[in-house]
């Protein structure tokens, strides 16, 4: 359960960061309190998957979560560069993530 818990910890993550880009710095009231409810949810789900899983590892793959579907998201909704490089640099990260989930227990 601790890497379901890991893994929708890591979408509301990109949901935050989404949710910020929108609210203009926390200056337009409704994108701002979604914002909000997603950070406390994405680290009230990170807390509930560190009982069991290794601080370290679920860290990273919830950051690394954050990070490819932040990029993505910013990709497709915002109109950032998709260049080779950037994918790239994506699927580093993925092997990372995949990486820290065969090896941990």
């Amino acid at each position: 359960m601790s890497w379901i818990y890991l893994l929708l910890a890591g979408i509301c993550e990109i949901g935050w960061a989404v949710g910020m880009k929108y609210s203009n710095g926390f200056t337009k009231f409704w994108p701002s309190a979604v914002t909000v409810i997603f950070m406390l949810i994405s680290v009230i789900l990170l807390a509930a998957a560190i009982k069991t899983l290794p601080l370290g590892t679920a860290y990273a793959i919830w950051t690394g979560i954050g990070a490819i579907g932040t990029v993505i998201a910013g990709i497709i909704l915002f109109g950032d560069a998709a260049s080779a490089g950037r994918i790239l640099c994506i699927l580093m990260i993925t092997g990372g993530i995949i990486g820290l989930k065969v090896i941990t227990k």
